[in-house]
């Protein structure tokens, strides 16, 4: 019980810090508030608490991270024509305005190390973001490992960085489930989708039809495809949950959440809604 208040109480502390960096006043005139994803950084924190940081350091190395994810994030999110020049143009200079916060904050410490690893992270993201914007894929299968490593990567170099290599399949499965997860109720929402753009271009590439305008028999069909990946990923989850060596009580609660969300497909889902 002493150890799962310790580790809230670290990551609430973590969390407002990283918030009150990313919050600029004059920026959020003009901008969605910037989103941080919390499994994320509950994930970071997770990994440091096993190893012998002193909080301080936990502190610089999530902000840091957390900062360089919120910058990839905020230019993914650009939108091409819901916004005005004007804020497009500040929705980029945001993400730039997060890159900067994250190289000045490493650049003080001199972790010339950590530094060379998350740019390797950012490289890879910004490379298989480009893969699926272009959708540009011979199968399915290299469509799910583009989308694996655009929520992966960072974290997966920083767990390189600290040499656990047992957390590497886990986040990388938990971190594709969420996303899948996420494409999949923006797809039955109807709304845009970047993934199921995707497999329908791979699925059914004789037709030009958008999303909206598919048969019921192939909306079904895309969502059967990401259903199996879901299933997959919720598998490996809960395999790499049992080979850690540990995991708090906190992290275990939000895996269980994030989980049990997930519905198998029906067929008529669809056509219902």
């Amino acid at each position: 019980m002493i150890r799962l208040l310790d580790i809230r109480q670290k990551f609430t502390n973590i969390r407002e810090h990283v918030e009150k960096s990313v919050c600029d006043s004059y920026l959020l005139k003009y901008i969605e508030t910037p989103v941080i994803d919390e499994d994320k950084l509950l994930i970071l924190i997770s990994i440091m608490d096993r190893l012998e940081l002193s909080f301080n350091e936990m502190q610089n190395y999530a902000l840091s991270t957390m900062l360089i994810q919120i910058a990839l994030d905020t230019h993914e999110h650009i939108s091409d024509s819901s916004e005005d020049e004007k804020n497009r143009q500040l929705t980029v200079l945001a993400g730039d305005y997060f890159s900067g916060l994250y190289y000045k904050l490493l650049a003080e410490s001199e972790d010339i190390l950590m530094i060379k690893a998350l740019s390797q992270g950012i490289k890879e993201v910004n490379e298989n973001k480009i893969l699926v914007y272009q959708k540009e894929f011979e199968g399915i299968e290299k469509l799910m490992t583009s989308i694996k490593h655009i929520e992966s990567s960072l974290l997966l170099m920083f767990a390189d960085y600290f040499k656990v290599d047992l957390w590497k399949d886990f986040l990388a499965n938990l971190l594709l489930f969420k996303r899948l997860f996420k494409e999949k109720s923006q797809y039955i929402q109807a709304e845009s989708s970047v993934l199921f753009d995707a497999l329908k271009k791979i699925t059914f590439p004789i037709h030009n039809n958008n999303l909206d305008e598919l048969s019921i028999e192939q909306q079904n069909e895309l969502l059967m495809i990401c259903d199996h990946y879901l299933d997959h990923s919720k598998l490996a989850v809960e395999k790499g949950l049992k080979q850690l060596p540990f995991v708090n009580d906190l992290l275990k609660r939000r895996i269980t959440s994030i989980l049990g969300q997930y519905k198998p497909y029906v067929k008529t889902f669809v056509e219902e809604g």
